[in-house]
């Protein structure tokens, strides 16, 4: 492999020096997530409870099943937040491994951000608090934009956001569904 030498100017101006990107930047993604899901661990299963019966109040044409689904226990939220710290543990470590580098870091991460933004729309659609919406605007969202400007500043490209977009539904959706089938009742 041939090393490519630059040539640097006697007087390094910002385009021509290197820039480090912290450690902060991948273990502070599983740092704000922890944050978040601690609120969220806190907060979801109650919340699901009052949260099915006021929106099925609310919308009454929608089949009783789509609010039944939207109930979660404890054990489940549990669990969901368990899985959902493995895929998050190893976005920072991969992050870590490969300084930045790495797509599944950065797809996480803008995913990660684009979570704590659809947790301010979830909480404006549902006229109140939902679980996640007071560490996405303090915790979540400031990080992601600060983690996102470090990887710019080092010429790494963020995740295409529509990526992001698309796979938050399908994390979120995967880790609840082995949540149910891990925490349902032995027969």
């Amino acid at each position: 492999m041939a090393r490519v030498r630059r040539r640097t100017p006697a007087h390094p101006t910002a385009s021509t020096q290197t820039h480090v990107v912290p450690a902060g930047v991948y273990w502070g993604l599983f740092a704000a997530w922890a944050v978040n899901d601690v609120e969220e661990l806190l907060t979801m299963a109650p919340w699901s409870r009052s949260a099915a019966t006021r929106l099925k109040a609310r919308f009454p044409r929608v089949p009783d099943s789509v609010w039944n689904r939207m109930e979660v226990t404890q054990p489940q939220v549990n669990a969901a937040i368990g899985l959902m710290a493995l895929l998050i543990a190893a976005a920072a470590a991969d992050g870590a491994r490969t300084q930045g580098r790495s797509a599944f870091f950065r797809t996480v991460l803008t995913g990660f951000g684009i979570h704590g933004v659809a947790h301010l729309a979830q909480s404006a659609a549902y006229r109140g608090l939902t679980p996640g919406v007071v560490t996405s605007p303090t915790v979540v969202i400031p990080y992601s934009l600060w983690a996102l400007s470090h990887l710019r500043r080092a010429g790494l490209p963020p995740a295409s956001r529509a990526l992001g977009l698309a796979l938050l539904p399908v994390a979120t959706g995967t880790v609840h569904t082995l949540a149910r089938r891990l925490t349902r009742p032995t027969k």
